[in-house]
């Protein structure tokens, strides 16, 4: 099984208010994920082409750095 990389954030009681104002704002909800690993820093060619696959799958990708 590939390993965990990203997880729930642990929110203070701040940070957590003004997630839900945004929520309510939006009327949605959010979930608050952390990365486990590094995010990969990709050019603008390179998000673009992420972005492109993301719209044609109707996932959304993250990038990680390789270890």
């Amino acid at each position: 099984m590939a390993a965990q990389r990203m997880k729930i954030a642990q929110l203070n009681e701040a940070r957590l208010a003004k997630v839900r104002r945004l929520e309510e704002k939006l009327g949605t909800y959010l979930v608050a994920l952390e990365p486990q690993y590094s995010l990969a820093k990709l050019s603008k060619e390179h998000l673009k082409q992420v972005e492109a696959l993301e719209k044609e799958l109707g996932v959304v990708l993250l990038a990680y750095e390789r270890d």
